[in-house]
This record gives structure tokens, C-alpha cells and sequence, in this order.
């Protein structure tokens, strides 16, 4: 059995399909494109997220808080393909309601995914502040 290689377009579709749900706020869709083993580390967050759950808390949370996306924008994006999946790096920057006014970041992202069948997961998310 050979491990596909994913094409660049089809990379992106689903790393937008995860910004696109994000700048939404709509979590469920947001996070259907994550695997349930997926990990997460971020600047914002004291500790790494070991995996879809524990950040699925975490989002719901900031959610009952009454912080919702503003806006997300996705620039400076490279796909690095490879047998059995992809990483995806980009600059985002954010604006978001908190629930307690406006707050706005910059930052740089990279998405890891792996081939799922016909479809990509991702499986890693890092996002870090971007240098000033």
C-alpha cells in the first residue's frame, strides 16, 4: 500500500474549512476537522492541549463567556506536502469579542494533517505571536 501524497489545493480547502469555521465561531464545524488525538499548543495557554477534548472544553468555556470571532484573516500561506500528510503554516490575524470588549492578535499558525481516508485531519495545531 502507498501512502498518497495530498495536493496543495486539496490542503488548503481544508485548512480554510477550519479558518473559515473558526471566523464563525461554530465550533462544531471547527472542530470536525481536527482528530480526536489532535494536540494543540498555544502562546495563550499555560500548558499544551493533549488533544480534541481538552480543547473542546476550553472553546466552550471562552464560548459561555460570551467571547464569539470577529473577524480572521489568513495571509502568507505555504502548504509542505509530503506521503501521508501536510503541514500548513500561515500569518492570521484576529479580532474577537471576550465578552468584556474587543481584543485583536497577530499571530503565526501552523496546521499539521495526516491522510484520513479520502479527506485530510489535522492533527497538531501551534500558533504563536508573530515578532512585531
Amino acid at each position: 500500500m502507498t501512502t498518497r501524497t495530498p495536493r496543495t489545493e486539496e490542503v488548503l480547502a481544508a485548512a480554510d474549512a477550519i479558518i473559515d469555521a473558526f471566523a464563525a465561531t461554530d465550533g462544531g464545524r471547527y472542530f470536525a476537522g481536527f482528530a480526536p488525538e489532535a494536540s494543540f499548543l498555544f502562546h495563550t495557554e499555560a500548558a499544551r492541549l493533549d488533544d480534541r477534548a481538552a480543547y473542546e472544553a476550553l472553546w466552550q468555556g471562552w464560548v459561555e463567556g460570551g467571547w464569539r470571532v470577529l473577524d480572521c484573516r489568513s495571509t502568507a500561506r505555504l502548504v509542505q506536502a509530503y506521503p501521508g500528510g501536510a503541514v500548513f503554516s500561515h500569518d492570521v490575524a484576529t479580532r474577537v469579542d471576550t465578552g468584556e470588549g474587543e481584543d485583536a492578535y497577530r499571530e503565526r499558525e501552523t496546521i499539521v494533517f495526516r491522510v484520513d481516508g479520502a479527506q485530510l485531519l489535522a492533527v497538531h495545531e501551534h500558533l504563536s505571536p508573530a515578532s512585531a
